[in-house]
């Protein structure tokens, strides 16, 4: 106890430095006791009164730090602060005088614009020497020559003494150490002998380094593994410890060869998995591994010792065949592997590959005996097989295998092949019922994956037989229908549609196929009554309303495509249907009823971006400028991420000669919509059809940046460049967009430009096959042909482009051309859709050097 109240004493500071006059010991008096209950509750009196007190207080202490806040602010004012008079002067400002500020110019100087680059020269060696030779001195006089006069002469003359020390040839005496030049480049080529020589070690045979190409061959030096060397020897000592452990644990072994391996020590990886062998005689992995290891003739040895060990490997036979390089020895030692497993598909399969058809065909009879379950070495020998006999093989396989489909679609394609076209669908019905009754699961999307090319009937059939069992699924009878569209005649596909329609009377897209169809083959009363029925049965449906107006302005009949607008607007006001509308009276030249409608609409869809950009052309065609700023403005602010209102606002800009305000409102546009590709191809075109080339280069720098991945860019910046760089910068933007067609487009323009014709032609193949929708593509491929093709080779492009339905040039996606759909691409035709000169119209301007050109570049192919 008293131990206790000592250390207690002992732990109270009462030094000096530790005394406050008005507190005391910084330490409580009392710690040292017990804390009650009594002394709780006065602790939160206290803490209640000052509590009180800090709240009596709080009003003065706030109302007194606002007012050195603002004392503060008066005496150091921001900056915002100090131009706030001027800012709100700023609204007195008129458009006139804000235009008529000028542009913010380049201040530097010459020089500062136009900074010279320092020319670094190399200097040969005999330059070195010359002056080394020359400009040598040295700073002490010979004391020879001081000995009779100089500066400590004794004779009356001083410096005018007939030796005078100050001239005396002793300062500029040359040094004796010589340097020779042609001696250091002599060791220099010394030095780099010795390195070669020590460096041209051998692994398998070969010599590391090349002697004559040592900067080229020095990545044979690199150590191919990227871990630490401390890794590697942590990694060998476990593989090590696993081996003592389990010596008969073939991966030890295996993951030891090949860390021996990745280190470059491919003797002792070598040596550790033949002595994986010895330890595991029956691994497969083992002794494939070794076989991988060795070179030529001994990873034979390595696998002859494998069959011995492991007669029943069919890996290892493989592994024994693909080391032979000539084909009588693979095909004596798969023979081999056969006679010891005959049962194996794959020792079948690749003995099969080898033979001439004759042989083959032998050898699958033999082989669908060994292995009667294999589908494809039956499938293999009916192919091999005469009609006859391959109906015979097919059954058999039937009877081994009667749980498979294929050889019923096989079946089928057979019979179709050779004229039988009645047996297809008796084929296919009797494949149901087999499979149904051995408990197959009949797939519809495994079956119609199954119809090969060239085997309509058998596609047809089993399109039939889906439709039977599925007869109100709407995409069994879109695919059967796309099947005769594309297989088929115009007769069986509106028989089919019309079965379509009255299974599925809610599907839009075949009641549009199938007017279509009748529109296609001139029979436009007929396409009116299918959309009639259609109505009856999708009362509001939009496509059906936008399709009977398209037919009917098409024909050119306005009046009715009016009437038919109205009573869409009366029974499926929707946001297309009322820009169908203000379309149809702009075509028409009826400009106020087009503006009344666009408003009317835009009460209901203000979000709605086309009606905005409709309204604003509208305006800018009747040269009303203000008008269409404010309706291009008014629907950017309810449509702030729509590119095409942008784009349109700025030409508006440029084409009234506001550089500055273009400029800033594409900015603007960036900020509300980054990684924007379009706005940021505009915004570099806008400074380009100003003369502002390096400005334009910089940006689409920034746009790359931004945007790595646009082919669009990409394509831009690649004529951006002067010739000589251009085909450098096609190079790297084929390895961002290797797929992308507006680069192979680029790439293709290249070659033309470059007299490349045939490399030319293969790129606009390989860009309209990959994107056969770029309207661009098939401009410049068309153009190309006019000038360097043949007539057969530019029909082969117009049939091409007319059977793909690209879209005109000037509306594709590249946002070339002018922006949205200008009237003159809206005016009345008549006849087909195979006679609209939309498409071919642009197509052929474009061929005559017009309409596709580049906007502003003023050059081209």
């Amino acid at each position: 106890m008293k131990k206790s109240q000592a250390a207690d004493d002992d732990d109270e500071d009462l030094n000096d430095t530790n005394y406050d006059e008005f507190n005391g010991y910084a330490g409580s008096l009392f710690s040292s006791g017990p804390y009650e209950k009594d002394d709780e509750e006065a602790d939160a009196i206290y803490a209640a009164l000052d509590k009180r007190m800090d709240e009596r207080r709080k009003e003065r202490r706030e109302q007194r730090e606002k007012e050195e806040i603002e004392k503060y602010r008066m005496e150091r004012p921001k900056i915002q602060q100090q131009f706030s008079d001027l800012k709100r002067k700023l609204a007195e400002v008129t458009e006139e005088e804000w235009l008529s500020i000028p542009e913010v110019g380049d201040a530097r100087n010459k020089r500062q614009r136009n900074p010279r680059y320092e020319k670094l020269t190399p200097v040969p060696d005999s330059f070195f020497a010359k002056h080394l030779q020359t400009g040598e001195n040295h700073t002490s006089v010979d004391p020879r020559q001081t000995q009779f006069g100089g500066l400590n002469t004794p004779y009356p003359g001083g410096l005018n003494t007939p030796y005078p020390g100050g001239m005396t040839p002793g300062l500029m005496t040359p040094g004796t150490g010589e340097l020779d030049m042609r001696k250091i480049g002599q060791a220099r080529n010394t030095l780099m002998d010795m390195r070669l020589s020590q460096v041209s070690d051998s692994v398998s045979g070969q010599t590391v380094v090349d002697p004559k190409g040592y900067l080229t061959d020095l990545n044979s030096m690199i150590p191919t593994h990227g871990g630490d060397i401390n890794d590697i020897k942590k990694a060998r000592l476990l593989l090590k410890s696993v081996r003592e452990t389990n010596p008969h644990h073939p991966p030890a072994w295996i993951a030891s060869a090949r860390l021996e391996e990745v280190t470059g020590k491919l003797q002792v990886a070598r040596n550790l998995i033949m002595k994986g062998t010895e330890m595991c005689p029956k691994s497969e992995d083992v002794w494939l591994e070794a076989a991988r290891l060795q070179p030529g003739d001994t990873a034979k040895a390595v696998v002859a010792q494998a069959v011995r060990h492991l007669p029943q490997s069919v890996r290892i036979y493989i592994r024994a065949a693909e080391l032979e390089t000539d084909i009588r020895a693979k095909k004596r030692v798969l023979r081999k592997a056969l006679e010891h497993v005959p049962n194996s598909v794959r020792l079948w399969k690749a003995a099969v590959e080898l033979e001439e058809p004759e042989d083959a065909r032998i050898m699958l009879s033999r082989a669908v005996e060994c292995c009667p379950t294999s589908v494809e070495l039956w499938l293999a020998l009916a192919r091999l097989e005469t009609y006859e006999n391959a109906r015979k093989v097919l059954n058999k396989a039937r009877e081994n295998i009667p749980t498979d489909r294929h050889i019923w679609i096989t079946a089928a394609k057979l019979e179709e092949a050779n004229g039988n076209t009645q047996m297809v669908e008796k084929i296919i019905d009797r494949a149901i019922t087999s499979l149904r009754a051995n408990g197959v699961e009949i797939n519809r999307e495994q079956w119609i994956q199954c119809v090969a090319h060239n085997a309509l009937e058998c596609a047809r059939a089993i399109y039939a037989y889906a439709l039977q069992v599925f007869p109100s699924k709407k995409s069994v009878w879109l695919r059967a229908a796309y099947f005769e569209k594309n297989h088929g005649t115009r007769e069986s596909l509106e028989a089919l549609l019309q079965r379509a329609v009255a299974h599925c009377p809610k599907a839009e897209v075949l009641w549009l196929m199938g007017a279509k169809s009748k529109w296609l083959a001139g029979d436009v009363p007929a396409a009116r009554s299918i959309l009639a029925l259609a109505f009856q049965a999708n009362p509001n449906s939009e496509e059906i309303w936008l399709a009977a107006v398209k037919l009917e302005s098409e024909n050119n009949e306005y009046e009715r495509a009016r009437r038919l607008l109205a009573k869409a607007r009366s029974s499926a006001p929707t946001a297309r249907v009322f820009m169908k509308s203000v379309k149809l009276e702009w075509v028409l030249g009826n400009i106020a009823a087009a503006q009344e409608l666009c408003e009317e609409a835009l009460k209901h869809y203000e979000d709605f971006p086309k009606l905005w950009m409709m309204k604003g052309q509208i305006e800018e065609q009747e040269e009303l400028m203000e008008k269409a700023r404010e309706a291009y403005n008014q629907g950017l602010k309810k449509c702030p991420h729509s590119t095409p209102l942008w784009l349109l606002l700025s030409r508006l800009e440029e084409k009234v000669g506001q550089l500055t305000r273009a400029r800033a409102i594409l900015e603007k546009s960036r900020l509300k919509n980054p990684k924007n590709p379009g706005l940021w191809l505009e915004s570099v075109r806008l400074e380009y059809r100003a003369g502002l080339k390096n400005i334009a280069n910089t940006l689409m720098a920034k746009a790359l940046q931004e945007c790595p991945n646009s082919g669009v860019l990409w394509s831009e910046a690649i004529f951006l460049e002067a010739r000589p760089q251009r085909k450098t910068k096609s190079v790297d933007a084929l390895k961002k967009c290797e797929h992308d067609p507006h680069v192979l487009l680029a790439v293709a323009k290249l070659f033309w430009s470059e007299r490349k014709i045939t490399k030319a032609r293969e790129w606009f193949h390989r860009t309209v096959k990959i994107d056969s929708d770029l309207g661009d593509a098939w401009a410049f491929f068309y153009k190309f042909e006019l000038q360097h093709g043949t007539e057969e080779q530019r029909e082969e492009v117009r049939r091409r482009c007319e059977s793909c339905g690209a879209p005109c040039p000037r509306t594709s996606r590249t946002g070339r051309g002018r922006l949205g759909r200008s009237l003159c691409w809206w005016q009345p035709t008549s006849g087909t859709p195979s006679d609209c000169p939309v498409r071919w119209g642009v197509v052929l301007g474009a061929a005559r050097g017009g309409v596709c050109g580049r906007e502003g570049w003023g050059e081209g192919p």
